[in-house]
Protein backbone atom coordinates (compact mmCIF):
# COMPACT_ATOMS: atom_id res chain seq x y z
CA UNK A 1 0.00 0.00 0.00
CA UNK A 2 1.42 3.54 -0.88
CA UNK A 3 -0.03 6.57 0.20
CA UNK A 4 0.45 9.83 -1.67
CA UNK A 5 0.03 13.50 -1.29
CA UNK A 6 0.74 16.39 -3.76
CA UNK A 7 1.94 19.43 -2.77
CA UNK A 8 2.86 22.86 -4.70
CA UNK A 9 -0.04 24.23 -6.34
CA UNK A 10 -1.34 27.62 -6.92
CA UNK A 11 -2.03 30.54 -8.91
CA UNK A 12 0.32 31.91 -11.17
CA UNK A 13 0.88 34.25 -14.39
CA UNK A 14 1.47 32.95 -17.67
CA UNK A 15 5.06 32.26 -18.23
CA UNK A 16 5.78 31.59 -14.73
CA UNK A 17 6.68 28.44 -12.73
CA UNK A 18 5.95 25.75 -10.10
CA UNK A 19 7.09 22.68 -8.58
CA UNK A 20 4.86 20.27 -7.83
CA UNK A 21 5.61 17.25 -4.73
CA UNK A 22 4.28 14.10 -4.58
CA UNK A 23 5.59 12.31 -1.15
CA UNK A 24 4.43 8.88 -0.72
CA UNK A 25 4.92 6.95 2.31
CA UNK A 26 4.07 3.41 2.55
CA UNK A 27 6.53 0.29 1.34
CA UNK A 28 8.69 0.30 -1.45
CA UNK A 29 8.31 3.77 -3.00
CA UNK A 30 11.95 2.75 -4.65
CA UNK A 31 9.98 0.07 -6.84
CA UNK A 32 7.53 2.01 -8.12
CA UNK A 33 7.27 3.44 -11.61
CA UNK A 34 5.26 7.00 -10.66
CA UNK A 35 3.55 9.60 -13.13
CA UNK A 36 1.94 12.90 -13.42
CA UNK A 37 -1.63 13.31 -14.38
CA UNK A 38 -3.83 16.62 -14.44
CA UNK A 39 -7.83 17.18 -15.22
CA UNK A 40 -9.05 20.21 -16.23
CA UNK A 41 -12.94 21.28 -15.57
CA UNK A 42 -15.07 19.34 -18.25
CA UNK A 43 -11.91 17.72 -19.11
CA UNK A 44 -10.86 13.72 -18.86
CA UNK A 45 -8.01 12.79 -16.76
CA UNK A 46 -5.09 13.41 -19.55
CA UNK A 47 -1.13 11.73 -18.65
CA UNK A 48 1.11 14.77 -18.30
CA UNK A 49 4.68 12.45 -17.62
CA UNK A 50 6.46 8.90 -15.97
CA UNK A 51 9.22 8.36 -14.37
CA UNK A 52 10.87 4.81 -14.00
CA UNK A 53 11.33 3.83 -10.42
CA UNK A 54 14.89 4.41 -10.48
CA UNK A 55 14.31 7.67 -12.46
CA UNK A 56 16.65 6.75 -15.43
CA UNK A 57 13.92 6.58 -17.46
CA UNK A 58 11.40 9.20 -18.05
CA UNK A 59 8.18 10.18 -20.61
CA UNK A 60 6.45 12.79 -21.77
CA UNK A 61 3.31 13.92 -23.33
CA UNK A 62 3.62 15.91 -26.41
CA UNK A 63 1.75 18.81 -25.16
CA UNK A 64 4.55 19.19 -22.06
CA UNK A 65 7.68 18.24 -23.82
CA UNK A 66 10.65 20.65 -22.96
CA UNK A 67 8.30 23.01 -20.42
CA UNK A 68 7.92 19.98 -17.53
CA UNK A 69 10.38 18.00 -15.58
CA UNK A 70 9.34 14.68 -14.19
CA UNK A 71 11.92 13.82 -11.11
CA UNK A 72 12.24 11.67 -7.84
CA UNK A 73 14.35 11.23 -4.88
CA UNK A 74 13.89 8.15 -3.63
CA UNK A 75 15.97 9.03 -0.67
CA UNK A 76 13.16 11.50 0.73
CA UNK A 77 9.98 8.96 -1.04
CA UNK A 78 9.42 12.08 -3.01
CA UNK A 79 8.58 12.42 -6.77
CA UNK A 80 8.83 16.25 -7.93
CA UNK A 81 6.77 17.97 -11.18
CA UNK A 82 9.03 21.07 -12.73
CA UNK A 83 6.59 22.97 -14.57
CA UNK A 84 7.77 26.07 -16.58
CA UNK A 85 6.70 28.82 -19.41
CA UNK A 86 3.15 27.98 -17.98
CA UNK A 87 0.08 28.58 -20.07
CA UNK A 88 -3.30 29.38 -18.90
CA UNK A 89 -4.09 25.83 -20.55
CA UNK A 90 -2.26 24.30 -18.22
CA UNK A 91 -4.42 24.93 -15.70
CA UNK A 92 -6.02 21.93 -13.89
CA UNK A 93 -5.78 19.69 -10.88
CA UNK A 94 -2.67 17.74 -10.96
CA UNK A 95 -2.56 14.18 -9.50
CA UNK A 96 0.46 12.23 -8.90
CA UNK A 97 0.14 8.00 -9.61
CA UNK A 98 2.05 5.44 -8.72
CA UNK A 99 2.04 1.38 -9.91
CA UNK A 100 3.96 -1.76 -8.70
CA UNK A 101 6.23 -2.04 -11.78
CA UNK A 102 8.78 -0.93 -13.72
CA UNK A 103 7.00 -0.09 -16.79
CA UNK A 104 6.26 3.16 -17.81
CA UNK A 105 2.55 4.06 -18.79
CA UNK A 106 0.66 6.48 -19.94
CA UNK A 107 -3.38 5.27 -19.61
CA UNK A 108 -4.69 6.01 -15.82
CA UNK A 109 -5.73 2.66 -15.07
CA UNK A 110 -2.81 1.19 -15.40
CA UNK A 111 -1.98 3.23 -11.72
CA UNK A 112 -3.14 1.66 -8.42
CA UNK A 113 -2.76 4.48 -6.16
CA UNK A 114 -3.24 8.25 -6.31
CA UNK A 115 -3.20 11.34 -4.45
CA UNK A 116 -6.11 13.83 -4.20
CA UNK A 117 -4.73 16.31 -6.31
CA UNK A 118 -3.17 19.69 -6.44
CA UNK A 119 -4.94 22.99 -7.76
CA UNK A 120 -2.98 24.70 -10.60
CA UNK A 121 -4.44 28.06 -11.91
CA UNK A 122 -2.20 29.62 -15.13
CA UNK A 123 -3.92 33.24 -14.73
CA UNK A 124 -3.39 35.25 -18.55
Amino acid sequence: QVQLVESGGGLVQAGGSLRLSCAASGRAFSSYAMGWFRQAPGKEREFVAAISWSGGSTYYADSVKGRFTISRDNAKNTMYLQIDSLKPEDTAVYYCAARPTTVLRSVAGEYDYWGQGTQVTVSS
